[in-house]
């Protein structure tokens, strides 16, 4: 058995492996969604799948790397690995997310010994499909989403499989950005392999499988002792997903959270079946989104690893929003695994006061404006955009936040976005058009980008807000947030105001805006510090009728 202190450094070693893959894929991809926005995670695993060591990356992929290398080992015996191989999956069906989250799975060997695998999940800007971007709003099967990797063999024995290559540039719009990407994820997990094995090497490979067995238990002792800490009880939530990009229903959802000194329990039984459109997601997609809510519960500045979701089960039947099976469409995977997150967070934010916070603008809300030029070639800006998260019990929300299940993503700088596409951007400012969550402390302000279209061919919008219907929640008598969407202003003037939207022409001249909403407010209003309010009327963030109306007339 390792001692104590080398398994510390092996553990450390193995967080700057993980560091080092997401800064090689990062430097190395053709993608501006990977580059500048870091839509991808890098993590280790041991031979049996399970994490060791990952880096933060999207919170979104936090669950997924053990099932995804667990496909793998279904369709690829142990024993028929050797080293140099690398295995791709996209299969929202085999642990994954949706078709553009390509994951590249290498084993790692020491002394011939199957000791672990690297893995990267990289977001491609396009993979195929019906629409430029590849995941379409209006999707309902999920053959209209772009290519599908079965659990594919790319590397044999270092060599690669070209038809695979082949086949991939012969279905992409973009193959540049598409190959880049996949030689970029190629490239974090031979570091993976090289790093793993150099540290077997120099500790020996029973101390490094000693440590991974060391990361696990405490990341389950540590997990069982802040549980332990939780007013035991059953915590119910609902709440509604607005529409699923085919019908504007509203898709009703819900989750019962038992607390035990031993376990955390989230029960989705009893949410919508699974819909037409393409806000799905599977049941790999929701282990995941209930795993980020977990952590952030547990400790959201430990590092991820297996053992640490040990305490956490999930029930929920197949066939729901949540858990939808085969074709069913998932591009927009991350607005239905995003309700999930937030449903627990409603079900414990009383109970937790310390940890999480009133509702939040929830979505991504994602959206791909592209187009081609005019000698043809294709081009696409695709995007998350940060906005309010909700208030706590003892401060205000976070303005201009990235969602939960984006972790630790960027957007785009607008020169980055003026250089890169034939767009302009005109604004970039908090969402101060739209009323806040107000209470003893008010919710975070989102955002408002604004985009005029420079092309002289036009452009197409594709995008998928969720929270256009149903707004931010508060807290403790504390008001709601307001609601996401978008609006074209035409060049004309007339302006057309929406929450999901699939292949909208825009026209040169056409302005593009992505509002995101305000978070919801904690307490109640009449007890926020005069102080504060005065702050926000010099800052300009509230307007003297909102004192009036919100604050009883209260004056500063």
């Amino acid at each position: 058995m390792a001692d104590a202190f080398t398994q510390e450094i092996i553990r450390s070693k193995l967080l700057a492996v993980t560091g080092e893959m997401g800064t090689i894929l990062a430097r190395t991809s053709m993608s501006p969604i990977v580059y500048e926005v870091l839509d991808f995670a890098c993590g280790i695993t041991d031979a049996s799948g399970e994490v060791v060591a990952q880096d933060n990356g999207l919170c979104l992929f936090t669950g997924t790397f053990q099932p995804q290398v667990t496909s793998i080992l279904e369709k690829f015996p142990a024993a028929t690995m050797r080293a140099g191989d690398v295995y791709m999956t996209n299969s929202p069906y085999g642990g994954g997310t949706h078709n553009p989250d390509v994951g590249l799975i290498m084993p790692i060997f020491s002394d011939s010994t199957l000791i672990g695998f690297g893995i990267s999940v990289t977001h491609w800007t396009e993979i195929g499909g019906k629409v430029l971007g590849s995941i379409a709003p209006d999707s309902t099967e999920i053959y209209q989403e772009g290519l599908q990797f079965p659990r594919l063999k790319l590397y044999d024995h270092g060599e690669i499989n070209q038809a695979i290559v082949d086949i991939i540039e012969a279905n992409v719009r973009l193959p540049l950005m598409s190959i880049g990407d996949l030689n970029a994820g190629v490239a974090a997990v031979r570091i993976a392999d090289r790093r793993v094995r150099e540290i077997a090497e120099r500790y020996g490979q029973d101390a490094l499988l000693d440590t991974f067995e060391g990361i696990m238990a405490h990341g389950e002792a540590i997990a069982l002792q802040r549980l332990a800490e939780i007013p035991p009880g059953v915590y119910r939530a609902t709440d509604f997903i607005d529409g699923d990009g085919i019908s504007e229903d509203l898709i009703p959802i819900q989750v019962e959270v038992t607390i035990r000194p031993d376990r955390f329990t989230a029960d989705f039984t009893g949410s919508a079946p699974q819909t037409a459109g393409a806000i799905n997601c599977s049941r790999g997609a929701l282990m995941s989104a209930c795993k980020t809510v977990f952590k952030a519960i547990i400790g959201p500045q430990l590092p991820s690893n297996e053992g640490l979701f040990r305490p956490f089960e999930l029930i929920a039947p197949d066939g729901t929003v949540f858990t939808a099976t085969r074709p069913a469409a998932t591009g927009w995977y991350y607005e239905s695994s995003a309700n999930a997150t937030e449903l627990i967070w409603k079900a414990l934010a009383p109970a937790l006061p310390e940890s999480l916070s009133a509702g939040s603008y929830l979505s991504l809300c994602a959206y791909y404006i592209g187009g081609q030029h005019e000698n043809g070639d294709y081009w696409l800006l695709t995007t998350p955009q940060d906005g309010g998260w909700g208030a706590c019990a003892d401060r205000d929300g976070e303005s201009s936040l990235i969602a939960t299940t984006d972790g630790d993503t960027y957007n785009y700088p607008a020169e980055v976005i003026e250089t890169a596409f034939p767009l302009t951007m005109l604004r970039n400012s908090f969402n101060t058009d739209n009323a806040v969550g107000h209470g003893a402390y008010r919710g975070g302000f989102g955002t408002i980008r604004e985009y005029s279209i420079t092309s002289p061919a036009g452009a197409y919008l594709q995008a998928s807000l969720g929270r256009s219907v149903t707004p931010p929640w508060g807290v403790n008598g504390g008001t709601n947030g307001s609601t996401n969407y978008f609006e074209i202003v035409r060049a004309s003037g007339q302006i057309e105001r929406g929450g999901r939207t699939a292949n909208r022409p825009l026209q040169p001249g056409d302005v593009v805006r992505i509002v995101t909403g305000n978070g919801g407010g904690w307490g109640d209003p009449r007890d926020r510090d005069p102080a504060a309010i005065a702050r926000d009327l010099a800052d300009e963030l509230v307007g003297r009728d909102d004192i009036a109306a919100i604050y009883n007339g209260a004056k500063p």
